[in-house]
């Protein structure tokens, strides 16, 4: 495996035994979203790095997708003794109505926007690195705004997903919209794979350790 560059996160490994100190509250995740365009067509395409993160999570939970035709979306549930019932979803609408999917399931299964997590792909961060942010505006992003209006609120958490700037404003639209080079790729999925290190306490809305290592990378830690 190539050598990680200054500012990518390399989680700890857990000593044998350790006491995760994991326990429920009311701070646990319900709807965990993925935003992006569906199709096979843009499942490559940086604009699609949310579908990519919930897609990873899937699969190392063992889940399969099902179309849900009532809410546009790919819906599939992550049951455990903690935090029953949380759902995984990629919206079945293009970026800007994906908020329209999200809306619907939350507002059916009565998820409060604070047990919400919308990952996505962020345009200001280096390629590698991850962010977790807790409520917030939507920096232009259009599914952000999409789940903001349709929510009524900006009170979600996000994982941001670093796919870099192309340099200037004329350049996003493709740049969003075109499959990142293999070794790109492949460095974004390491850091979704490093991430889901620390899927339970995610899931269990214990954000502030994970943040913590998450953002050492800005002091090239």
């Amino acid at each position: 495996m190539p050598e990680r560059r200054a500012g990518r996160w390399s989680p700890p490994t857990p000593a044998p035994g350790h006491n995760t100190g994991l326990t429920p509250g009311n701070d646990s995740l319900q709807i965990i979203a993925g935003l992006g365009n569906p199709g096979p067509e843009y499942a490559s395409h940086r604009h699609n790095a949310g579908f990519w993160f919930v897609d990873t999570l899937a699969a190392c939970l063992g889940l399969d997708f099902h179309f849900e035709s009532r809410w546009s979306c790919d819906l599939c549930s992550w049951n455990t003794a903690l935090a029953p019932h949380c759902r995984l979803l990629k919206p079945r609408r293009y970026m800007n109505e994906n908020g329209l999917s999200v809306a619907a399931v939350a507002g059916y299964y009565k998820v409060a926007p604070e047990r919400i997590l919308i990952a996505h792909d962020e345009l200001d961060l280096p390629v590698g690195v991850l962010r977790l942010k807790e409520g917030g505006g939507h920096g232009g992003h259009h599914g952000l705004h999409s789940v903001c209006q349709h929510l009524g609120s900006a009170g979600f958490k996000r994982l941001r997903i670093g796919v870099d700037h192309p340099g200037s404003r004329e350049q996003v639209t493709p740049w969003l919209l075109s499959a990142p080079p293999r070794a790109v790729r492949c460095e974004v999925q390491r850091a979704l794979d490093d991430c889901l290190q620390y899927r339970e306490p995610l899931l269990l809305g214990q954000l502030a350790e994970i943040m913590n290592v998450l953002h050492q990378s800005a002091s090239g830690s």
